[in-house]
C-alpha cells in the first residue's frame, strides 16, 4: 500500500538533494539553505520557486553532481534526526520514530528492507557512510526509472505514461489503477508527478512495484547454456494472473531446445573429453570431432540431444513451481526477493527440480557415450540400465550434482547483479533498459563464471554417471574419484572438456536470446 508523505519530509529532501532534471542540469545549494537555478536549465519553473532563491548578492555554490559540502551538511542533519538514540547508527526502531517525526509512515517490513539494502557491514544498522551511499544509490536508480516512465520527456509523468510503460513490460493495469498510483505520489493535485514528487515519495521507501519491475532484468528464462541450475526469474503478480508467465516459460523452453540442438556436437564432445580424456589418452577438439564422425557418421554428433531437449519442460515447470512455494514458506509477500533470499529459494528449487529429473541426466550421459548400435533409443537404454545395474544407477553422481548447484547459481547470480548494478551506476543515463548487447554480455559473463566455479563437480558427476560404460573400471565414490583424478592427472584433470564447454556458451546465449525474442512475439508476450 502506498502512503501519502507528510509535510516536513518533502521540503527536507528538497534541501538535501539536487533537483536534477537531466545529466547536465542541477540546482545549486547555497550555504544559507537557498537554491540557485542553473542558467542552462530548460525545466519549467515551479510556482514560487523564486522564493527559495538566495538573496541578491549572497554567495552561491554550484554543486558537483549530486554532491558537495552543503549537501553533506544537510545529509548529516537528516541523519541526526533519524538517529533517535544518538549512537551513530540508524536501526529499524530509529527509522520508525524518526520518520514519524517527519510525518512519514512506513511498515516494519519496509523499514527492515531499507536497513538491509544499505547495511554493508551487516551490523543491523546504517552508519553515516552507509546511509549516504544508500540514499545516493537509491536516488540514481529512481532517476532512471523516472526517465523511463517519462515518455514525453517533459519532466512529468501522467497516468497514460504509467499505463504505457507497464504495458510495455507485460503488466496491464486499468486507467483507474494508474490514477490511484498517481494520486498516492501527487502532492499538489495536478494529477502529474514531477521529479521532486517522485523522489520525495520513493527515496526513504524501499523500491516498490514500479521501480522493481522496471529495474529488473529477466535472465534465466532468456539464456540457455545447457545447464538448468540458474535461479528462476521473478514474475510480477500481473504476469502470473494473466498466464503471461507460462508464455515466458514456453518461449524460454523453445529457445533452449533450439540452442541445445545447435550446440549439441560441442556438448557431446565435452562429455567424451570428461570421461575418456587423460594424460595418457589426450583428446583434442578437432581429433574428438573426427573420432565421433568416423565411429558413427555426422548424425552421431547429436547423440544424447533428444533427452537433453525433452528434460527442459519438466525441469523448468518443477523449478518454477517449487520456487514459488519456497517463497511462500519463507514468508515473503514481495514480488521480487533480495539476492540472498533468491539464492536460497532458487538453489532449493533447483535441487528439487534436479532430483525429479535426474534419471534423465544419467540417460543423457549414457546416450552421448554410446557406440553405434548399442541402444535403439531412450527407452531401451533405460531398460538396459535398470536390468543390469538396478534403480540406484539412475542416481549415480547425484551428490556432486547437488553440491554444484550452490556455487553455480550463487556465482552466476552475484556476477549478474554486480555487472547490472555497475552498468546502472556508470553508464545508464536516460533509461534502465540495458539494450541487447549489455544484456547478452552480462548473461554470458555470469553463466561462464558460474560454470567455471562448479566445473570440477560437474566432471566428477559425469564420470560417476558413466562408470558402468567402462568395462572393468572401478566403481568409485565422489571423494575417491576426486583423489584419483588429482593423483593421476593433477588439478588440471578436473577441467577436462572445459574448452568445448566454453566454446558453446556464446552461441548458446546468442541463439537462445534471438529465438526467445521471436517466440515472445509469436506468443503475444511483451516484456523486456
Amino acid at each position: 500500500m502506498m502512503h501519502q508523505q507528510g509535510s516536513l519530509m518533502p521540503s527536507l529532501l528538497s534541501d538535501v538533494f539536487c533537483q536534477c532534471q537531466s545529466g547536465d542540469t542541477h540546482l545549486g545549494v547555497d550555504p544559507g539553505g537557498g537554491h540557485t537555478e542553473d542558467p542552462t536549465s530548460t525545466a519549467p519553473r515551479q510556482p514560487g520557486a523564486e522564493d527559495r532563491h538566495s538573496e541578491p548578492g549572497q554567495s552561491t555554490h554550484q554543486c558537483d553532481t549530486c554532491g558537495g559540502p552543503e549537501q553533506e551538511h544537510r545529509l548529516k542533519v537528516l541523519f541526526q534526526i533519524l538517529d533517535v538514540n544518538g549512537d551513530g547508527g540508524i536501526c529499524v526502531n530509529d527509522l520508525t520514530i524518526g520518520l514519524k517525526k517527519l510525518g512519514v509512515h512506513r511498515t516494519e517490513h519496509e523499514l527492515r528492507k531499507i536497513v538491509k539494502a544499505g547495511d554493508k557491514d551487516l551490523d543491523g544498522q546504517l552508519d553515516f557512510e552507509e546511509f549516504v551511499h544508500y540514499l545516493r544509490d537509491h536516488e540514481k536508480k529512481l532517476r532512471l526509472v523516472f526517465k523511463s516512465l517519462d515518455k514525453k520527456n517533459d519532466g512529468r509523468i501522467d497516468s497514460q505514461e504509467i499505463m504505457q510503460s507497464l504495458r510495455d513490460l507485460g503488466v496491464n493495469i486499468s486507467e483507474e489503477q494508474s490514477e490511484q498510483i498517481l494520486r498516492s505520489m501527487d502532492k499538489n493535485g495536478t494529477m502529474t508527478i514531477d521529479w521532486n514528487e517522485w523522489r520525495d515519495y520513493h527515496l526513504l521507501h524501499p523500491a516498490d512495484n514500479i521501480p522493481e519491475i522496471i529495474l529488473y532484468w529477466k535472465h534465466s528464462t532468456i539464456f540457455d547454456v545447457g545447464e538448468s541450475v540458474l535461479v528462476p526469474d521473478e514474475f510480477t503478480a500481473e504476469e502470473k494472473k494473466t498466464g503471461m508467465l507460462w508464455r515466458h516459460l514456453v518461449a524460454g523452453g523453445g529457445a533452449g531446445a533450439v540452442s541445445r540442438t545447435c550446440t549439441a556436437p560441442l556438448d557431446r564432445l565435452k562429455v567424451l573429453m570428461q570421461v575418456h580424456s587423460s594424460k595418457s589418452n589426450s583428446m583434442h577438439i578437432s581429433g574428438g570431432f573426427m573420432q565421433m564422425i568416423r565411429e558413427g557418421g555426422v548424425r552421431s554428433l547429436w547423440r544424447g540431444n533428444g533427452i537433453n531437449v525433452l528434460k527442459i519442460a519438466p525441469e523448468s515447470a518443477i523449478k518454477f513451481m517449487a520456487y514459488e512455494q519456497i517463497k511462500r514458506l519463507m514468508g515473503s509477500n514481495q514480488e521480487t526477493l533480495g539476492i540472498a533470499e533468491r539464492l536460497v529459494a532458487g538453489s532449493l528449487a533447483g535441487a528439487i527440480a534436479q532430483s525429479s529429473i535426474y534419471p534423465m541426466e544419467v540417460l543423457k550421459t549414457r546416450l552421448a557415450l554410446r557406440k553405434t548400435g548399442q541402444y535403439s533409443g531412450i527407452v531401451q537404454c533405460a531398460k538396459h540400465i535398470f536390468q543390469k545395474e538396478g534403480a540406484a544407477a539412475f542416481y549415480k553422481g547425484y551428490v556432486p550434482n547437488m553440491l554444484g548447484i550452490i556455487p553455480y547459481a550463487g556465482i552466476d547470480l552475484a556476477v549478474y547483479e554486480t555487472l547490472k548494478n555497475y552498468w546502472l551506476q556508470r553508464f545508464a543515463t536516460d533509461s534502465a533498459d540495458p539494450g541487447v548487447f549489455v544484456l547478452l554480455a552480462c548473461g554470458t559473463t555470469s553463466c561462464t563464471c558460474g560454470q567455471l566455479s562448479s566445473y570440477p563437480l560437474a566432471l566428477v558427476r559425469t564420470r560417476m554417471q558413466a562408470q558402468a560404460t567402462q568395462q572393468g573400471g572401478p566403481q568409485m565414490t565422489m571423494s575417491t574419484l576426486f583423489r584419483h583424478i588429482i593423483k593421476t592427472e593433477g588439478p588440471l584433470g578436473l577441467y577436462r572438456g572445459l574448452a568445448p564447454n566454453f566454446m558453446k556458451v556464446i552461441p548458446s546465449v546468442s541463439i537462445s536470446y534471438v529465438v526467445y525474442e521471436y517466440l515472445k512475439v509469436q506468443l503475444g508476450v511483451q516484456s523486456k
